[in-house]
């Protein structure tokens, strides 16, 4: 959407700024294998490999971007996946997939599928995929509440978007760990099993071959050793159940429009702007941001009395708030200054929308 240009009519809506799935069961119960909880019996870190190694995928991704001299290249990444249907559904992070053309799902035994993006929920940052197989083997989800400091940790994904399949093998070094990632405030597990880039996406299973968590290793910083970190299970599956069943989750507020990071001069001059922040890129049609005057080229400064300059900034933000709130939304047009107060809607669909 590059090349959009700043509304050049005034603000006549503003006050003045000083003021489903075929998978799905019949009765919406989980479509997520689960354990009983039934064993206890510790087992070697080879033997919950071969339990569960066919459960892990490796993910390779296609984007589009426009270079500095605005010729289309095509950039590629990597991370992991986990199987959790027999018909092919695969939970990964939302930041493996973010932005992709075209997503391509490796199995354990090389066969390859292009997969279709079912739904996302950035909070959380997990995605949901489909590819068209069946009589997959899918990863039996434990409870990540029943875990205990020092247990058994073992990580099986694609570090470096190379090595698919590898095992690093640990304890879980602590639990419920507040961690900020993209604006949001997760609780996550920390584990010392070694985790790397491509990684992401993949299983942190128990001693019992059962899923945990889903390996976020986008949260940990450079040059760091012995410090991993996963999204809880009884999270994953919370989120996953309503992605398959909804395409999205419920309850996630919405402002009803795109937003875009301009954060150098470059990109401000390819779109046509002076001042470096957070721009609408669209609003989607019907909505209350629509509703309110909103337009593509507005820059956000504001969202209630919190300053905003980047869509984390407003992800932050919008954190505090529930569908159904209204929120004040301060932005500059044409120079000027102006306020919009929003009912914020539920995020019902897989676009970037803030």
């Amino acid at each position: 959407a590059a090349g959009f240009a700043v509304a050049q009519n005034g603000l006549p809506f503003f006050n003045n700024a000083s003021g489903s799935s075929g998978s799905e069961s019949s009765s919406g119960d989980s479509v997520l294998q689960t354990g009983d909880g039934s064993s206890t019996a510790a087992t070697t870190t080879s033997e919950v490999t071969e339990l569960v190694a066919n459960s892990v995928v490796e993910i390779t991704t296609e984007s589009v971007t426009t270079g500095s001299f605005f010729e289309q290249q095509i950039l590629t990444g990597a991370g992991s996946g986990v199987i959790v249907t027999a018909d092919g559904y695969i939970v990964t992070n939302n930041h493996v997939i973010e932005d992709s053309s075209r997503i391509t799902v490796t199995l354990r035994d090389g066969t390859q599928y292009d997969a279709t993006l079912v739904g996302t929920d950035e909070k959380t940052d997990l995605a949901v995929l489909k590819i068209d197989a069946s009589g997959l083997q899918p990863a039996v989800f434990g409870s990540s509440s029943d875990l205990k400091v020092g247990e058994q940790a073992i990580v099986i994904g694609n570090p470096l978007g190379q090595l698919g399949g590898s095992v690093t093998s640990g304890i879980i070094s602590a639990l419920d760990r507040e961690i900020t990632v993209d604006g949001h405030t997760m609780a996550l597990l920390q584990t010392d099993a070694a985790v790397n880039p491509g990684n992401s996406g993949g299983g942190l299973f128990n001693a019992n071959g059962e899923l945990v968590g889903i390996i976020n290793a986008k949260s940990s910083g450079d040059n760091v050793e012995g410090l991993g970190f996963a999204i809880p299970s009884d999270t994953v599956k919370e989120v996953v159940d309503a992605i398959i069943q909804n395409g999205y989750v419920p309850g996630r507020v919405s402002l009803g429009l795109s937003v875009v990071d301009i954060t150098d001069a470059q990109t401000a001059m390819m779109y046509r702007v002076d001042t470096l922040g957070v721009y609408i890129l669209s609003v989607n049609e019907g909505s209350n941001a629509e509703k309110a005057g909103l337009q593509a080229g507005d820059r956000i400064t504001a969202i209630g009395d919190k300053e905003v300059s980047s869509t984390s900034d407003i992800t932050t933000a919008l954190d505090e708030y529930s569908v159904g709130d209204q929120v004040q939304i301060t932005i500059v047009r044409d120079g000027r200054t102006g306020t919009a107060a929003i009912t914020l809607e539920e995020q019902s669909h897989t676009s970037a929308e803030s």
